[in-house]
């Protein structure tokens, strides 16, 4: 059996890898490297945290629920408690229950934006993000050495467990929340409510930010918020090629803009009023320009490799550390931890701001773009125009290219950069960057980065420009390059 721990946690293909057999064993996995001594070393923590307690959600995924309780099953046999909860809920929702309950850590049963087909494990340490690089090996060393020695999970019976309250139904929704309501100025919010189309893509973050806007005056219209595993066929990404149905939602006046979160709202995506998608890279640099000027919050800047250097020219404004990292929230968690940061983030939509758990929120970052609008008192179209008048231009674009077969990521870092070309586009290559794929920088801050996914069997090949044409042409040469290695 070969399981590994990619960017965030297992993700597997439903009844080829990802089986109920084998979930028992990486849970028995984890179990076992939670329990052992170094499971807490070097995770910083500000509060106690009980050794013998876990947390477990899951979302709207075929069978979740169901995988869900195996988790806690074999997690109660091991003499956990364990607080499983009662409804799918958002992944930032059980991230933030293992901090408010104490506990060690969690699982979250997802596979995020992935398709259909797929389900998977997001391992949660105590500190209410993702677990470690480290802890994620850890869990992989135990699952080989169990394997090698035949030794399986042990079970309890469900309904044992729950007479003898070592798993225990909760409501994670209900402190989150309350959490959530620290965050966001409803008031300012009711001053000034909006039309909202919220497309939930019929992930856990359904009804979410409807019922936290309950009260505001805001008209909400939620769609795709019934259970449907099979997501409509498409990715339950919130990207624009699968936003066709809140398009049409907002073209018929349900809104004047729409927020649309992933398969477990971790990630972020908006449209404005006239369609036109608004991707996370303008919304991380929309939040950090909102939370620097109306708030007059500072504090560093975190984001991966793959997100716009709109950011840095934002930072640079505001004379505040700039830390650019790998893709993977977990990097940008580390930060979070370590120091004063005021917003991190992700080009996939992955954004957490200062008072935050150091987690990727889909959620709270919709509710700051209704905060935004409402302060502001102008449209998300007209934000978006006065931020790339100000900071941009920047045009983007993301080609995903699935592989025939592993790509050997340090052979290809070493080759690309090897045989980096001295121009792009017409521009000089000023900068190459190899902490995450190859990415080439150029004098006018336009980019080209590939890289193997973390998480799928794809290529991503990506770039930003100051024109369309600029992007036009990295893109074309990254394609050709990356179409040699696929």
């Amino acid at each position: 059996m070969t399981i590994h721990f990619g960017t965030d946690g297992w993700r597997a293909v439903i009844s080829d890898t990802f089986t109920f057999t084998n979930l028992r064993l990486v849970t028995q996995a984890i179990a076992d490297a939670v329990k052992s001594e170094n499971w807490l070393n070097g995770t910083p923590l500000d509060q106690p945290v009980d050794p013998g307690k876990m947390v477990v959600g899951f979302d709207t995924r075929f069978l979740s629920d169901r995988y869900a309780k195996e988790v806690a099953r074999v997690l109660a046999a091991n003499d956990f408690t364990v607080y499983l909860a009662a409804a799918d809920a958002p992944t930032p929702a059980i991230s933030y229950a293992v901090r408010q309950l104490n506990a060690i850590g969690g699982v979250m049963i997802t596979a995020s934006h992935n398709a259909p087909r797929y389900n998977g494990v997001k391992l949660k340490a105590a500190f209410g993000g993702s677990a470690s690089p480290q802890q994620c090996k850890n869990v992989e060393v135990y699952l080989n050495d169990n394997e090698a020695r035949g030794r399986g999970p042990n079970l309890m019976d469900f309904d044992l467990a729950r007479e003898k309250e070592k798993i225990q139904r909760f409501n994670p929704i209900l402190a989150y929340s309350e959490h959530l309501r620290r965050l966001i100025n409803f008031d300012l919010i009711a001053e000034n409510p909006q039309r909202i189309v919220v497309d939930s893509m019929y992930g856990s973050g359904r009804g979410v930010i409807r019922t936290l806007l309950q009260g505001t005056g805001c008209e909400v219209t939620e769609i795709r918020g019934e259970m449907n595993p099979g997501f409509g066929g498409v990715h339950p990404e919130p990207i624009g090629q699968y936003l066709g149905a809140l398009a049409g939602a907002i073209s018929t006046g349900l809104g004047s803009f729409g927020l649309a979160t992933d398969g477990d709202a971790d990630r972020i995506g908006a449209m404005d009023e006239r369609g036109n998608f608004v991707d996370p890279h303008k919304i991380m640099a929309l939040a950090l320009r909102y939370l620097a000027d109306k708030r007059g919050l500072s504090g560093a800047v975190v984001r991966t490799v793959s997100t716009t250097r709109m950011i840095d020219r934002l930072a640079k404004r505001y004379n505040v550390p700039l830390y650019e990292t790998p893709v993977g929230f977990n990097h940008i968690a580390d930060h979070m931890l370590h120091e004063d940061v005021l917003i991190g983030g992700e080009e996939s939509g992955g954004i957490s701001f200062k008072g935050h758990i150091p987690e990727g929120d889909g959620v709270l970052l919709g509710l700051l773009i209704v905060e935004m609008v409402a302060a502001y008192r102008t449209s998300l179209y007209d934000l978006v125009e006065d931020l790339l008048k100000d900071v941009g231009p920047a045009f983007y674009e993301r080609k995903d290219l699935r592989l025939r077969h592993p790509v050997a990521k340090e052979q290809m870092t070493r080759r690309l950069e090897t045989e980096a070309p001295a121009a792009l586009g017409g521009e000089k290559i000023v900068e190459i960057s190899t902490q995450d794929g190859v990415k080439y920088i150029l004098g006018d801050d336009s980019w080209l980065l590939i890289r193997p996914s973390g998480t799928e069997p794809v290529l991503r090949v990506y770039a930003e420009g100051r024109t369309r044409e600029m992007v036009t042409a990295l893109m074309e040469f990254g394609q050709t390059i990356a179409n040699s290695i696929v």
